[in-house]
């Protein structure tokens, strides 16, 4: 088993080392052609990694003893099929620890039929219009950070909210001299990543997803582009509902009966509400946002009756970057991340530490641009917290001991830096 696991690891290697190489020759390139006399637009992105810890393990690496396992990439077509009719798919794969393993995935795949500038149509896998960045943390060219805010925009997640199946309608209305407002509102369902946090957080607290992880949902995106030159602000709120069976894995974290049953999860309908706010003034630029997800979880089949879970959480950051000159850009931000109710609570035994309450990261980034196409961020995180096993956002116990031998710290130093290309 160590032999095939050593022979992959080689393997990813060779590949990421190919992919690197080819980098700065790609991002040169030109792929626009057209076809049936339209345009045709190819676009892409690579970016790898390496973080580094003081001690827990973060995003399922190795990151105590060092891990370049960080590398994520993208291939997007689009085209203006008449004047009103767009179309474009993004094809997506990363490999960050034990996320993703280069599976590839549809970011997005749609149509999009534009009636006026006040109304329009998508239909297809589509971005999400949640907060500030859900819809654009691919685009990490446009951001200092190596990581986006993990409070309110955590990487294990990223699959389960970047994108859902169905219809959108959308628009800009003029309000004259107070500016415009930017509206979207969509109904579809979730789609579903086996190698994302949602799953590995059920198997580190005993259960295994037998079915797919995924849920309906609606939800709607409101705008304001204020009068203030280079000020947005806008609030987001989605519904959403889930069901999945979970066997047991006859593994039960600490105070919990051993083994635990097997069960069916009945989550929400819960509620994601988000506010947010963007401000760029010359080289510098401000941006903040508040989240709030109301969530329980019904785990009917619990041996000593109803177990309902409460998954409630919140979580808000701030952040300012201040571009030097055309080269290196600053920045820092204030991310904190609270769970409402740990599932320690409801175990026998002493009240949990503290640091499964909350999640709060201090980072400070230096982004250097070292070409047009090609960028190198080096970012320091000072975290104080781990968070609940049931509430995915970074600390993982495969990594970090065993579910009846946890060794997760309190507090936790990462450095991470990322390379990146875009074409």
């Amino acid at each position: 088993m160590n032999d095939q696991k050593d022979e992959q690891m080689r393997v990813n290697t060779i590949v990421i080392a190919a992919a690197l190489s080819l980098a700065p020759a790609l991002s040169q390139a030109q792929f626009d052609f057209r076809a049936a006399g339209r345009e045709v637009q190819v676009h892409g992105f690579l970016s790898q990694g390496l973080g580094y810890s003081n001690q827990n393990n973060f995003l399922t690496m190795n990151t105590s003893q060092g891990s370049a396992a960080m590398t994520d990439f993208g291939v997007n077509v689009t085209s203006q099929l008449t004047d009103n009719l767009r179309a474009g798919a993004q094809l997506y794969a990363r490999n960050v620890g034990q996320l993703g393993r280069w599976r590839p995935l549809f970011d997005y795949a749609y149509v999009d039929y534009r009636f006026k500038s006040w109304l329009g149509v998508r239909a297809g896998r589509v971005k999400t219009q949640l907060g500030l960045y859900t819809s654009t943390q691919d685009a990490d060219f446009l951001r200092p950070w190596a990581l986006l805010p993990q409070a309110v925009y955590p990487t294990d997640l990223r699959s389960t909210n970047i994108a859902h199946d169905g219809v959108d309608l959308y628009g800009a209305i003029p309000l004259g001299r107070a500016g415009s407002l930017d509206y979207t509102a969509y109904a579809g369902v979730r789609p579903d990543d086996k190698y994302s946090g949602l799953y590995y957080q059920f198997e580190d607290v005993g259960w295994t997803a037998h079915d797919q992880i995924s849920a309906s949902m609606t939800g709607a995106d409101l705008r304001w582009n204020t009068p203030l030159s280079g000020l947005t602000v806008g609030a987001s709120q989605i519904f959403q509902k889930e069901r999945t069976a979970l066997p047991s894995t006859g593994i039960a974290p600490p105070g919990f009966p051993a083994p635990l049953p097997d069960i069916e999860a009945v989550a929400g309908p819960d509620r994601t509400f988000a506010g947010y706010a963007d401000y760029a003034l010359g080289r510098l630029h401000f941006a903040a946002e508040y989240r709030r997800n109301l969530d329980y979880v019904d785990l009917q089949g619990w041996p000593t009756g109803r177990y309902v879970r409460n998954l409630s959480e919140r979580a808000w950051f701030v952040s300012a970057s201040y571009r030097v000159n055309q080269r290196v850009e600053f920045g820092a931000y204030n991310s904190r991340y609270y769970v409402d109710h740990p599932a320690a609570l409801d175990a026998p035994g002493p009240p949990p530490d503290q640091s499964a309450y909350h999640i709060f990261d201090q980072a400070v980034t230096l982004r250097v641009d070292l070409a047009h196409f090609w960028n190198v961020k080096l970012e320091g995180h000072f975290i104080d917290g781990v968070g609940d096993p049931f509430s995915p956002h970074g600390f993982y116990l495969r990594v970090n001991g065993t579910n009846l031998d946890p060794s997760l710290k309190p507090t936790t130093n990462l450095v991470v830096i990322r390379m990146g290309w875009d074409f």
